[in-house]
């Protein structure tokens, strides 16, 4: 979370801090091509903060008792509440970095503070109008579908507070494929017991990071960079269909290559995958489907990062 002071990890901080701002400023984006995306209205503009601070003047709290230096966890949480309403832009990142650079500001003891978000969803009900179906501005659901998170590390510096960690994140997407996918050519031996497989349904679970390279272009949503989850999700949703993947190896990879293609100013996308690919009973057949039920315990995964330079390479 907060890198070691004089080799000693040491923070503290409030975490489950709910915050539910009505009418943040809207959100547009530019649209690339598999996703209809452009932006959102951030009538709800609700988080999950997680905030941590660290310095040396903690130090005495842990190891003598003294807590004449400590900000209180509640008094943090006062403070992120009430600092939310006076934030003006359109972005999760965006609202990361006032709450850090204002609290390193009021409390000038703290060398560091590493904050994060989980954005929950809310999206807006359908509901009559004069032309039809129209979105409601007044009514949303809460969805349980994927999710958005957010975190940023800054530091106190010579020339005020700066951004020296950030990570964005698509997390808990759940794809299933019906057709189209295949493993098989893998080692076996004396421990080999799976079948190769050659058209085989396969339902992952994916979360996906992505950095950009320069953190300006996630804090501020008008220079008209921001890279929106909804875009980053729509553009694994076409991989996945268009592609006959021979692995999720080969899956996260393409999704990667494909990501970082559309938006030039990332740096680098890395994938968490997990695969939850069916069990199954009956095979389908040319006349009828197949059937199937949930795979058993224990899941393989895997993880991998695409970078730039694996980019140039394919296109080279």
């Amino acid at each position: 979370m907060l890198e070691p002071i004089n080799g000693r990890t040491m923070f503290y901080g409030k975490s489950d801090v709910l915050t539910y701002r009505t009418y943040a400023k809207p959100l547009a984006v530019t649209p690339v091509p598999e996703s209809s995306f452009t932006g959102c209205d951030n009538i709800i503009f609700a988080h999950n903060i997680t905030f941590a601070v660290t310095g040396e003047a903690f130090l005495p709290s842990f190891s003598e008792g003294d807590n004449s230096m400590v900000v209180a966890t509640d008094s943090m949480k006062n403070f992120i509440l009430r600092n939310t309403a006076d934030y003006t832009g359109s972005t999760t990142e965006g609202l990361l970095q006032l709450l850090s650079s204002r609290f390193l500001d009021k409390y000038d003891h703290v060398t560091a503070v590493s904050v994060s978000a989980d954005r929950l969803p809310f999206e807006q009900v359908m509901v009559p109008g004069v032309e039809g179906l129209k979105q409601s501005h007044l009514v949303l659901r809460h969805s349980n579908n994927e999710s958005y998170s957010a975190s940023l590390t800054i530091k106190r510096g010579e020339n005020g507070t700066e951004v020296i960690a950030h990570e964005c994140r698509l997390k808990d997407l759940q794809l299933i494929k019906v057709s189209g996918s295949s493993f098989y050519g893998f080692v076996r031996d004396e421990y080999t017991t799976l079948p190769e497989s050659f058209d085989r349904p396969l339902y992952i679970f994916l979360n996906i990071n992505w950095t950009y390279s320069g953190v300006e272009h996630a804090l501020d949503g008008d220079l008209g960079q921001y890279v929106a989850a909804e875009q980053v999700r729509d553009i694994a949703h076409s991989a996945f269909h268009e592609l006959n993947s021979p692995s999720i190896q080969s899956l996260i990879y393409q999704i990667g290559l494909r990501v970082l293609s559309r938006f030039p100013q990332l740096a680098t996308v890395s994938f968490e995958s997990n695969n939850r690919t069916w069990e199954t009973i009956v095979e389908p057949e040319e006349t009828k489907g197949g059937v199937f039920t949930e795979p058993r315990p224990p899941y393989g995964f895997q993880g991998f990062s695409v970078s730039r330079a694996d980019l140039a390479g394919e296109t080279a």
